[in-house]
């Protein structure tokens, strides 16, 4: 006869192994309940479990990576909270050395190519002077390097520039809305990966198309490109996008409004370089995940660097 557990019994009632049928015992499972032998016990927190408990407890497991395959941030927010303190950094000591007249706006803003500023004039400069040497030899210009003569640092610098307080309050409020539920969702190197990627597709698209004696500032690259990843990944797992959507339509709207002061450049550059990194992470097959994300990202990053260099190479 069987008991309910559809462990064996013999005649003389003593249990058996629901495993090992001809094994009795007097120990249980702790998780299921039934009778197991010395040789199915599996060590539990607390007491024993048998062998399918176990396996079945291994797949309810909360894994230790995301659905992407990133590793699970401890603290999701801190990323983001280390981002916001370098901008803050970075806002306080341009602040405290003349705001838009601070030489470090000159050297960390991305300026397509070099200028002449005017020294007794802020905020003009000399257009037809394109060369360092003209600009010093006379005691009334001071040059200020682009990317097109060696300032690359600038295409990422620039993202982590601000002058004005609002320009630097709103970045940092949608980069403390978006970064968490970013890196909780695809991990913190992935997160990295999409903002800076991000932040570079947006200066890659200024340097192309602003205009080359103008300066372009401000986390607003990568801010869209975090839009844009959070865009992907709400759409992957059918959440509802149309809260996303609304504010991406309010951001364009913006952008297009006040594109006079605005670099659309930067925001475009930055949403589109953000879309396609986040399918490159979020679609990834699941076999050789990592290797297939490597390789999509890898190929977004490697057509901005690109155009970079074409851009270089065209420029006068």
């Amino acid at each position: 006869m069987t008991d309910a557990s559809g462990a064996g019994l013999p005649a003389t009632g003593v249990p058996t192994c629901y495993r090992h049928p001809d094994r009795e015992t007097y120990i249980s499972c702790q998780r299921c309940g039934r009778p197991i032998c010395p040789d199915c016990m599996r060590d539990a927190a607390v007491g024993f479990q048998c062998p399918n408990c176990v396996a079945e407890g291994a797949k309810t497991t909360r894994s230790g990576r995301t659905a992407y395959g990133g590793l699970r941030s401890a603290n999701p927010q801190l990323t983001t909270l280390v981002l916001i303190g370098v901008n803050a950094l970075v806002f306080l000591m341009i602040t405290a050395s003349g705001g838009s007249r601070s030489r470090l706006v000159e050297w960390l803003a991305l300026v397509p190519q070099g200028r002449c500023d005017s020294v007794n004039d802020p905020g003009f400069y000399f257009p037809g002077v394109t060369s360092a040497e003209t600009c010093t030899s006379s005691a009334v210009g001071v040059w200020r390097p682009g990317v097109d003569d060696g300032a690359y640092w600038q295409l990422v610098t620039s993202a982590f520039t601000h002058v004005e307080v609002w320009h630097f309050g709103f970045n940092m409020l949608a980069l403390w809305v978006l970064g968490p539920q970013l890196e909780a969702a695809i991990g913190r190197t992935r997160f990295l990966v999409l903002y800076f990627g991000s932040a570079l597709a947006g200066s890659a698209m200024v340097y192309w198309f602003s205009p080359v004696g103008g300066y372009t500032l401000g986390a607003s690259g990568a801010i869209f490109g975090l839009m844009s990843g959070l865009l992907v990944v709400a759409y992957k797992v059918k959440g509802n996008v149309q809260g996303i959507l609304i504010w991406v339509g309010v951001n364009v709207l913006i952008t297009v409004v006040g594109r006079g002061f605005i670099s659309w450049q930067g925001h475009l550059g930055g949403f589109l370089g953000g879309l396609l990194i986040a399918i490159a992470v979020v679609y990834a097959p699941r076999t050789r995940r990592t290797l297939a994300q490597s390789l999509g990202v890898g190929a977004v990053l490697l057509v901005v660097l690109v155009a970079i260099v074409a851009r270089s190479a065209v420029l006068p």
